[in-house]
């Protein structure tokens, strides 16, 4: 987990101790941070503008799930995200809880079988936005293959986010994922 993501999930989950009218501005800003911190957590940051919404209650389930992670317990998180997944009602919200199940996975079958579903239904929204996710997704897969050994397939997938890297954004997340295609292709190239 990077540095301002530990940081926006050390802030957000802090007590809340004050006042109330004091604890109302500090509930306020820890809804912003959990929308700061969810636009830095998926791929798109133009999808989480058009998209997000800290009301909905899957969204609200994942972010419950990131502190959880972020309190060092994985197992309550896995149940956030269950339970978003089995709340979702339409393929984004699908999209959302998938992603982050895949990310608690106990073996690399299970997650290359959720990221698998995660890229499918990112897949099916109709939004040139979500494109700003392939890259991630494709590569997510690709890691899982080449952690199966199965170079060739690993390789076919680190290809296929490569030929989405242009939608990424021009920050350090678009930096991290180019560097993760490019390190990754040149592991599973034969």
């Amino acid at each position: 987990m990077d540095i301002s993501v530990k940081y926006h999930l050390q802030l957000i989950t802090k007590p809340c101790a004050f006042s109330f009218n004091i604890c109302d501005t500090f509930l306020e800003k820890k809804k912003n941070l959990l929308k700061i911190l969810f636009s830095e957590h998926c791929s798109s940051n133009n999808l989480n503008q058009m998209h997000f919404d800290p009301n909905n209650n899957i969204v609200k389930l994942c972010a419950e799930g990131m502190e959880f992670e972020g309190k060092g317990e994985p197992e309550k998180a896995h149940q956030q995200f269950l339970q978003a997944w089995e709340g979702s009602t339409n393929n984004l919200e699908k999209f959302i809880a998938a992603h982050y199940i895949a990310r608690h996975q106990n073996n690399v079958a299970d997650k290359l079988k959720w990221d698998e579903i995660s890229l499918q239904l990112a897949l099916q929204i109709e939004d040139n936005e979500m494109k700003a996710n392939y890259p991630s997704l494709y590569l997510n897969i690709a890691k899982c293959y080449e952690d199966l050994k199965d170079l060739h397939k690993a390789n076919e997938y680190f290809q296929l986010a490569q030929s989405f890297a242009g939608n990424l954004p021009n920050d350090g997340y678009g930096t991290m994922i180019r560097s993760g295609i490019k390190n990754g292709i040149e592991r599973t190239s034969v």
